[in-house]
């Protein structure tokens, strides 16, 4: 059994290491020059793409921004699961958004704009607090901008005027005041089987993901099967196999759709100690046709992201219930470098162990940390 993923990065790798206790390889394609490496070690093969892509059972991907050629050319092997326009559809805040509108799926109000005149009239629309996202390449904060009030208009259109909106459209989002936000990571076979992960709960800064609690806090059996109707919908809609993730903004008692991510996420990380089968198990499962294992909670669990630091005391590991996983890349300013999940029979227990980790990483890299193990212990 053989699976290609596209992408040579930190996910494909964590699905190797998922995939081999089930007797499943995994190689994986860097998709700048389509050498094929060994996802963990990095070593590169001396097979062809073509080659491989008759050899193996099915072709995944660990991200949704592959260059269009590629994708292509693996959607012609009829191997690719999920599907190529899922793929595109997470890859494109356009098409994204197009698709929640046709399922009738509530999102952030939205203007599409393709020349930087029709800023004002988007800020007539949605008002002058708004979002900005390229409608395509951005991720963890980059290709976004925000605008608090008409005075910043000028200077921004200015700034907007240097890209080729014709080419990548900005998507003009309202800014909302919403409570918190959650995610749904699930899974679908081919054979429409379903298995859900609880919503989990997600802290950022700067744009970028930094701690994830599953389950999340105060969630309701309504919103729970909110977030699996519109889950449901998607999946259904874009025939998906795979792991999906959904993004979502609680506003009350109503989710809107942030964005989706055709694949394994970041959010979804905690499942590789909380859950009785990870993520990323899962994921292969679904993609080589294999039952689905159960995705039972075994333990509270936060995830939290290690930005741009290498440097910290090993001797965190002596936290019960702290797993570290290092991705081995060179450190620079917020990139992932790897990711703890500290596991706990309850919210109070999971508290008293991130305020422990505190005391083993510099917070100026951590700077979720100390907030969040306050409102636990308060649960």
């Amino acid at each position: 059994m053989s699976i290609l993923v596209l992408g040579s990065g930190q996910l494909a790798r964590m699905m190797s290491l998922a995939a081999a206790p089930i007797g499943v390889e995994v190689q994986a394609v860097d998709v700048s020059n389509h050498k094929i490496v060994d996802p963990v070690t990095k070593l590169a093969s001396n097979h062809s793409l073509d080659k491989i892509l008759q050899e193996v059972d099915a072709v995944t991907a660990e991200f949704e921004h592959i260059p269009e050629d590629l994708l292509a050319t693996v959607h012609a092997s009829g191997k690719l699961k999920p599907s190529a326009e899922a793929i595109l559809t997470g890859a494109d805040r356009v098409r994204e958004k197009t698709l929640l509108e046709k399922l009738k799926i509530a999102n952030c109000p939205f203007d599409i704009i393709t020349n930087i005149e029709q800023l004002d009239a988007a800020v007539e629309k949605l008002g002058e607090q708004l979002i900005i996202k390229a409608s395509r390449d951005g991720y963890d904060g980059y290709g976004q901008w925000r605008m608090q009030n008409k005075s910043e208009l000028t200077t921004l259109k200015q700034t907007l005027s240097k890209l080729d909106l014709n080419k990548v459209p900005l998507v003009v989002e309202k800014m909302l005041n919403f409570e918190r936000e959650l995610s749904l990571v699930a899974v679908r076979s081919s054979e429409g089987q379903l298995a859900y992960y609880p919503l989990a709960e997600n802290l950022h800064h700067q744009g970028q993901l930094h701690v994830s609690i599953a389950p999340a806090t105060n969630v309701d059996e309504a919103l729970n099967q909110q977030a699996q109707q519109i889950f449901n919908k998607l999946a259904e809609s874009l025939d998906y196999v795979g792991v999906l993730a959904v993004e979502f903004f609680q506003l009350g008692d109503t989710l809107l759709v942030n964005e989706i991510a055709p694949r394994v996420h970041n959010s979804g990380h905690w499942t590789m100690q909380g859950a009785d089968t990870c993520q990323f198990e899962n994921h292969i499962r679904a993609v080589r046709g294999l039952p689905l294992g159960s995705t039972k909670v075994t333990s509270h669990t936060a995830m939290i992201n290690i930005i741009g630091c290498s440097s910290f005391n090993r001797d965190m590991l002596s936290i019960p219930g702290c797993h570290l996983h290092w991705y081995g890349k060179n450190p620079r300013k917020k990139r992932k470098m790897g990711h703890f999940n500290l596991c706990a029979d309850s919210y109070a227990e999971l508290s008293k162990s991130i305020d422990r980790l505190s005391e083993y990483v510099p917070l100026e890299f951590f700077p979720m940390l100390t907030d969040e193990a306050a409102r636990l212990a308060k649960l």
